[in-house]
Parts: structure tokens; C-alpha cells; sequence
């Protein structure tokens, strides 16, 4: 008998709730959970709405006077491009898969798959930076907090990892969403936002020359109407961040309440809360993001803005403190660090599901990643990397977060004009079609003047990359069938057979024709010295995408010619579909299946490489150890002839 694995209590820690697949929630468990859309949206704005607390600054550094003109062009982009977007998103992805499953569905193969793992590393770089520079901006305004800076200003990098660090042990003690907390969080922090820009808004209106003094240096400074907008349309790809939170807004859609009548194909309530949330987010933001950066324009110095200043990353608490006094910034300041670090919370969650629902799926992921924990080590430990590289400094991280953002924002433009052209949707394919235009630029943009992000990006992209291709060589012989399915000529064929030794010989199919089968039985029996008594029965296996991972196999069963009795499989790959099946008729029938295959001919790694790319090559010694992985006692394997 074999001796129990004996597990440490830490790995037994560290690897608690690890399966073997993802549990896949069904459509009756979740039909009447979920939550009114507006205390959902909270739980999107603890990203979305906490990037006015650096988003003003960032507008300020990148466009000067003209920050209220950029901001405009990019509200007017928010409501009539990602809005739109995303509000189709919503309607074709309605399960919170988002714009990358729209994409993957439309690209099938080994392109399909690479094209999703180049989005998610653009998605990490998103979701990591977003943890970063939220903890890095929330540490801006405890340095720079009146009450703190002499104890606290110089450890910047040494709070913001503190912060991550926190940040990391809520999950590694156990996360679950609380949406009450958000919307708390998000109320008190925007009802605080509308005072600070309704006092700053009042002080405009009754000294009349802060206006004329802004339009006279804006005349004097870039000249007539027309050439400010020319400037605002070639600098608002700088203020991308504002843009931020569409993503998170479908990837939510689960825990939105849906209708009674809802359904898994047709969730019809669930998508019309959705788009209201998306709305009323996108409309709220718009208000405060073009409020917020005309009053700090017109109210706070250049100079504040710039790195060092004191405006710097925290423009409206500037405001906070200069105008409504200590007490009142300090409770500002309080409510910014408590939504800022939240946000990293919604972000963790965002990656610890988005990178378990891709990548396990592909095979490309170590069998560790399944489980909570162990990723989110990985992810802290990363989010410690970029804060170090980045000294914790906000505007130095905007470039990569910015460009997350628009890489994600492009790809769901592309895919929902590539799927209304699908569904001939002429005015809708030109639409979109203009807007993604315009993100490509926007995305180009950026790129070319902050490279970071892109840099950024293309290392999560090349990690993922290599750890996804070392994984899937590491489990290229795992048994990745999740079921098997006979019908019923196929179960006529076993259960005949159960009784005596049962046979296989695996074919590859040509014409089909009566000589075929004819030669091959001849062929076996004569390798195998296989009495002439003896039944035999043939397989056959159709690859149909090589690049899945894992995928279930269905068997039919047919007669051809009157006499040559045939199982035909559809799967991924040859050798895992033939040690399923053989794996199921000893499980069903109590007898070790006998298969028999010739050798392949040609090059052993070349026949490697066809197996792992295109699930063919040599099959015989493959669907042996795919065997003898997945049945470690010797004495109870299927048998595996080859001659």
C-alpha cells in the first residue's frame, strides 16, 4: 500500500483552494445573485474615480493652460467613443469575459491564442501600475499632508511598498469583494470632490479676473481658437488616464442584478443595468474631470505642478488644504489614500481573474497558478519591482498605466466594428470603426512620447510569454480530456467487446474505402501476431484546434462496408483523445484495451514539435506516457503496441 504524501502546514496554506480545474459557476447558481447596478458602479469607481486624485496634476504637466480644452476633447472622447464601445461590449460579452474573449473568439489557432496573450500582458501592465501608482499617489498625499511631511517626506518608496505590502496580505488572508465598502469609499470621496470643486468654481465666479488673466495668457500663449484645439487634439493622449475603468466596468457584469426573465443566452436585465452603470460612470467622471481641471488651472500655480510641487500628483487636495483649511484637507487627504489603496484591492482582484480564466485554459500557466495565494506573492512581488524601478513616483508611471489603458480601450474598438460588420451593421462598422481610428492614434501617440508603458508591457507580454510556453511543454503530456461522451453505436461497440480482449487500431483516415481498412487489419495482425479470431475495431481522430488545451471528447460509432466497425473522435490532440478513450473502456468495462499503431516515420523532434504544435507527429510513444501519467499503477494501464 502506498505510504500517504505527507503536505507541510505552509503548502498546505499556500495551496489551499487549488483544483484541478476552475469551478465553472452555472448559470442557476448565480440567475438571482447580484447587486443594483449603482452599488456595483461604486466597485468600478474605486479605479475609475479615483484617478481624480492625480488625473488633474498629470492634465496640468501635460497641457499647461490648455488642461481644460484637452480635458474637453478627452470627455468628448469618453462619452462618444469608449462609452459606445463599451456599451457593445456589454451586449456581446455579457458574462464579464470582456473585449479579450470577443477577440479570442474571432481568432481562432495558435494566432488566436498569442494575439490574447500579447492583451494580457497590456492588461497586467494596466491592472500592476494601477496598484502602483494608486499606492504611489496615495503616499504623495500622506507626504504631503501639512500634519506629515516633516515625519514622512524622503520615504516615499519605503511607504508605497508598505502599502502594496498591506494591500497583498488582505488577499493573502482571503479577499472577497465587499461592495458596501466601495460604495461608501466612492460616495464620501466624491461628495467630498464636489466640495472642493464647488468652492474652487465659487472663487472663479466672484473674482471674474482669474478668467480674463487665464485667457489672455492662453491667447498670448498659443494665439487664435483654432490652434488651441490643433494643441489639445495633439496633446490629449497624455491625459489617457482619465479613460480608465471601462474595462473594469463589463468585467463586473457577474455581480450585476439582472431581471426575472433573464437568461444564460439572453441576459437581458443584466446587460441594460450594465449600460447604465457604464453611462452614469462615464458621465460623472465627465462633469468632475472637466470642473476639477478648470478651477486647479485657474487657481494653482504652474510652478505646484511640477515635479516636487506641491501640487504635484495631488491638485485637488491642494485645493482642499489651501481653500477649505487644514482640518478639512486632512479629512481629504484620509478619504484619497483610503480609495486610492482600495483601488489597488479592485485591480488585484481584476488580475487574479482575469489571468486564472485564460491562461489554465491554454495550458499555459504552472499548475500552482489555480491558486489564490501563490499568485498573489507573484503579483505583490512584481508590484514591488515597478514601484522600486519607478522610485514610487506618479508621474513617471503614468506613461505605462496610460498606455494599459488604451491598448485595452483599442482592442475592444477593434472588436466590436469587426463584430458588427459580422452582423451587417453597415452605420455601426463605420462608427466604430472611426472611433478605433481615433484610439490607434491616440494609442500611437502615446507610445512614441512615453515609451515606458510600452517597455513596460512588452516585458509582462515576454514573461508571460515564456512561463506560458515552458508550462505547456511541462504539462505537454498531461491527460487534458475533460470528459468523454460515447453514443450509442459506440457503446453497442464496447459493450460487445467487454467480454474478450479488446483491440484498437489506431488509423489515420485516407479514402475511407473498403481496401483501406482491408490492408490495415492485415497489416496489424500480421506486426502484432493478432489471431484471425480476434475482433478489432478502428479509431480515428479529426484534430480540430491544436492550440486548446483541454476540451471534451465525443465518440460515434459507424459501420462501413458492412463490416469494419469504426470510432471517430474530434480533439485537440491525437495521443491525449486515444488515452482517453482508452482510459474510459478500461473504467467501463473493467478489461485493459489493447491499441496498436505504426512507428511514424521521419525525424523524432520534428515529430515532437507537430505533436506540440499541431497535436499530430509521433503518436504512438505519446499516448504511452500520457497513459503512464495519468495511471501511475503499471498493472492497470491500457496496453500500447506499436510495430
Amino acid at each position: 500500500m502506498a505510504t500517504p504524501t505527507r503536505t507541510s502546514p505552509l503548502r498546505a496554506w499556500m495551496l489551499e483552494g487549488l483544483t484541478d480545474r476552475p469551478r465553472q459557476q452555472s448559470h442557476a447558481d448565480t440567475a438571482h445573485e447580484g447587486r443594483p447596478w449603482w452599488r456595483v458602479m461604486c466597485l468600478t469607481g474605486l479605479d475609475y474615480f479615483s484617478t481624480l486624485g492625480y488625473q488633474p496634476g498629470i492634465a496640468a504637466l501635460a497641457a499647461g493652460l490648455l488642461s481644460p480644452v484637452a480635458t474637453i476633447v478627452l470627455v468628448l472622447l469618453t462619452l462618444f467613443g469608449a462609452l459606445p464601445v463599451y456599451r457593445r461590449v456589454a451586449e456581446e460579452s455579457p458574462h464579464g469575459e470582456g473585449s479579450i474573449a470577443m477577440l479570442e473568439r474571432l481568432l481562432s489557432f495558435w494566432k488566436g491564442k498569442l494575439f490574447v496573450l500579447t492583451l494580457l500582458g497590456f492588461a497586467a501592465t494596466d491592472f500592476l501600475i494601477t496598484i502602483t501608482l494608486s499606492a504611489a499617489d496615495a503616499t504623495a498625499h500622506m507626504v504631503e499632508n501639512p500634519h506629515l511631511t516633516s515625519t514622512l517626506n524622503g520615504h516615499q518608496v519605503l511607504i508605497t511598498l508598505i502599502l502594496i505590502a498591506l494591500l497583498g496580505a488582505v488577499f493573502l488572508k482571503g479577499f472577497s469583494e465587499a461592495i458596501g465598502v466601495a460604495v461608501v469609499l466612492v460616495a464620501t470621496y466624491l461628495a467630498l470632490n464636489a466640495v472642493v470643486v464647488a468652492v474652487g468654481l465659487w472663487q472663479v465666479i466672484t473674482e471674474p479676473h482669474l478668467v480674463a488673466d487665464w485667457s489672455d495668457a492662453l491667447t498670448t500663449e498659443h494665439g487664435n481658437p483654432f490652434m488651441m484645439i490643433a494643441i489639445a487634439l495633439v496633446v490629449f493622449p497624455k491625459l489617457a488616464l482619465g479613460l480608465s475603468g471601462f474595462e473594469t466596468g463589463v468585467a463586473v457584469m457577474p455581480h450585476v442584478q439582472g431581471a426575472d426573465d433573464d437568461t444564460p443566452g439572453n441576459p437581458a436585465g443584466r446587460i441594460r443595468g450594465t449600460k447604465k452603470l457604464l453611462t452614469t460612470a462615464a458621465v460623472i467622471m465627465s462633469v468632475f474631470l472637466i470642473c476639477s481641471s478648470f478651477v486647479t488651472t485657474l487657481l494653482i500655480p504652474a510652478d505646484a505642478f511640477k515635479s516636487g510641487g506641491e501640487a504635484n500628483g495631488r491638485a485637488l487636495a491642494y485645493l482642499a488644504h489651501e481653500h477649505l483649511g487644514s482640518a478639512f484637507g486632512t479629512v481629504y487627504d484620509v478619504s484619497t489614500i483610503l480609495i486610492l489603496w482600495f483601488a489597488g484591492s479592485s485591480a488585484m482582484a481584476g488580475l487574479l481573474n482575469l489571468m486564472p480564466r485564460y491562461l489554465p485554459r491554454y495550458g499555459m500557466a504552472p499548475h500552482w497558478a489555480r491558486a489564490l495565494r501563490p499568485m498573489v506573492i507573484v503579483f505583490t512581488l512584481i508590484a514591488f519591482l515597478v514601484t522600486w524601478l519607478f522610485n514610487a513616483d506618479v508621474d513617471a508611471q503614468g506613461g505605462a498605466y496610460a498606455t494599459g489603458v488604451l491598448v485595452l480601450i483599442t482592442s475592444a474598438a477593434v472588436a466590436v466594428t469587426i463584430a458588427a460588420r459580422k452582423a451587417g451593421e453597415r452605420g455601426w462598422t463605420i462608427g466604430f470603426g472611426i472611433i478605433s481610428a481615433v484610439f490607434i492614434y491616440t494609442t500611437a501617440v502615446n507610445v512614441v512620447e512615453r515609451p515606458d508603458g510600452v517597455k513596460i508591457g512588452a516585458c509582462f507580454i515576454g514573461g508571460i510569454m515564456a512561463l506560458s510556453l515552458l508550462s505547456r511543454l511541462a504539462r505537454v503530456f498531461e491527460l487534458r480530456v475533460t470528459h468523454v461522451e460515447l453514443d450509442d453505436m459506440a457503446q453497442r461497440f464496447i459493450r460487445d467487446t467487454a467480454n474478450r480482449t479488446i483491440r484498437f487500431i489506431a488509423n489515420e483516415p485516407d479514402r475511407r474505402d473498403k481496401a483501406e481498412y482491408r490492408d490495415k487489419v492485415a497489416q496489424i495482425r500480421a506486426d502484432n501476431d493478432i489471431p484471425d479470431a480476434d475482433d478489432v475495431m478502428f479509431v480515428e481522430v479529426t484534430v480540430l484546434d491544436p492550440s486548446e488545451f483541454e476540451s471534451g471528447l465525443k465518440v460515434r460509432g459507424e459501420v462501413l462496408h458492412d463490416r469494419y466497425r469504426v470510432l471517430t473522435l474530434e480533439s485537440s490532440t491525437i495521443p491525449n483523445a486515444l488515452a482517453a478513450l482508452l482510459l474510459h473502456v478500461r473504467d467501463e468495462t473493467g478489461q485493459r484495451p489493447h491499441v496498436y499503431f505504426e512507428w511514424t516515420e521521419g525525424n523524432p523532434m520534428t515529430n515532437f514539435l507537430r505533436f506540440f504544435l499541431f497535436g499530430q507527429g509521433e503518436v504512438a510513444p505519446v499516448t504511452r506516457e500520457v497513459i503512464r501519467e495519468a495511471e501511475p499503477d503499471r498493472s492497470r494501464r491500457p496496453h500500447v503496441h506499436a510495430g
